[in-house]
């Protein structure tokens, strides 16, 4: 509908994995299968692009991007060696190498007022990455399967994940405790939740799974 596409980003060969806008909305970045990740202003028509960063001779390819809430000037790039990066996107440069895992990073989120950033793995294990030493700082088995897609509440008190194992986990941030745990979606072709989502103001959360149903939590 002409009426609600306000515009296309051209510039990424295969598929895109993963999108993150900046705190004020004004920067996006893309991450593909192409092995790039992108930085774009998403108002501009001519040359949005206003960088390209790849990274596959060291890292891999990337599947997941979010910028640094504590600093958006920064982000943090993931990729599917199970490494993750920091990246300074004003000086468009990399900063810090992340210590991860050997297994595949599906998702990598922020935490809201601490320099941390947190992964999800395929290995069914969470991370937690001190953005200043590159140090894990905790990390914990959290599914019996990959675990898929990660959530931080805007207060920065829970985390919530999903995983193929068909269950989302509620867990208390600083504590690093599951304190809930729904089973919310039926496995199919092998997989099963794919994405959570808190609300910004509101006591909601969101989830969507393989099944083709998106569900809301009170």
């Amino acid at each position: 509908d002409p009426g609600v596409l306000s515009g296309v980003l051209e510039g990424h060969g295969d598929a895109v994995w993963g999108l993150a806008f900046n705190p004020a909305g004004d920067r996006l970045l893309s991450c593909s299968a192409d092995g790039t990740v992108r930085l774009w202003d998403p108002r501009r028509d001519a040359d949005p692009c206003l960088l390209t960063y790849s990274a596959q001779g060291e890292h891999g390819v990337p599947t997941s991007v979010t910028f640094s809430a504590t600093d958006p000037a920064q982000a943090v790039l993931a990729f599917r060696s199970g490494s993750a990066l920091l990246y300074d996107v004003e000086a468009a440069r990399p900063l810090l190498a992340l210590s991860g895992a050997d297994s595949q990073v599906n998702q990598v989120v922020s935490h809201p007022s601490q320099p941390l950033s947190i992964t999800a793995n395929d290995d069914r294990g969470i991370r937690f990455l001190d953005n200043r030493t590159g140090k894990v700082v905790h990390s914990m088995v959290a599914h019996l399967d990959a675990v898929t897609c990660l959530a931080v509440d805007p207060n920065g008190v829970f985390l919530m994940s999903g995983s193929h194992d068909c269950s989302l986990r509620l867990w208390h941030l600083s504590q690093r405790t599951c304190v809930q745990e729904l089973t919310a979606h039926r496995r199919k072709h092998d997989e099963a939740v794919h994405a959570v989502a808190f609300h910004p103001s509101r006591a909601l959360s969101a989830s969507a799974g393989a099944d083709a149903l998106a569900k809301v939590f009170v």
